[in-house]
């Protein structure tokens, strides 16, 4: 008597290999790159899938008794950057502190008139308030991602992080890490100007 076949042996079973091994592959590039950045310090290796794409749909709770120079800092969702005007996206957290390292220019930058947007990540209010009100506020609006699942929607590796984003609301550039006047001025004011080309200005 013949044996059945067992189900690994079954033709309608059967799998290619390279079927079960893609996933495999591809989680290791991203892994290899991800590790060569954060040896190397070049954060531009990070991949990027969004550039080019619409902001993730979102709607952010403002930080509680948060004031501006204006009154109450109002929350962020996505429809704030569908205005056809160019502005920044900054993922931001006080116990950050390459985030505050560079938040004069962030402010030096809304003086400016560039409109700049924040996410409050994974912080306290209070904490929030403080820093506010002892280093002054960039942000026309602010979101509080307390549990940092918007982030992660744009696909932040960690704090900070600094989005172009068109007038279209696309997101235009990422720059990942800290800023400074060198990647100011080298990296995000070229990709605003070539943003406001089919975007509109600023307000």
């Amino acid at each position: 008597m013949t044996a059945n076949a067992s189900p690994e042996q079954t033709p309608g079973n059967a799998k290619p290999k390279t079927t079960l091994l893609l996933p495999l592959i591809l989680a290791g590039l991203m892994l290899a790159l991800l590790f060569v950045a954060l040896r190397t310090g070049d954060h531009q290796a990070l991949p990027s899938a969004l550039i080019g794409k619409p902001v993730p749909e979102f709607a952010l709770a403002p930080i509680p008794n948060a004031q501006g120079e204006n009154g109450p800092i109002p929350g962020l969702s996505s429809a704030a950057f569908k205005t056809g005007k160019v502005s920044i996206l900054n993922v931001w957290a006080t116990w950050c502190a390459p985030c505050v390292a560079e938040y004069p220019l962030l402010i030096e930058l809304s003086q400016q008139g560039i409109p700049i947007y924040g996410i409050y990540y994974k912080d306290k209010p209070e904490a929030a308030r403080r820093f506010l009100a002892t280093h002054g506020n960039p942000f026309r609006a602010i979101g509080a991602d307390e549990s940092g699942f918007t982030a992660i929607d744009f696909g932040v590796y960690g704090v900070p992080e600094t989005f172009v984003i068109d007038g279209d609301g696309k997101i235009a550039f990422r720059y990942p890490g800290p800023l400074s006047s060198d990647v100011i001025n080298g990296k995000i004011m070229p990709a605003i100007k070539k943003a406001e080309q089919g975007a509109g200005g600023r307000s």
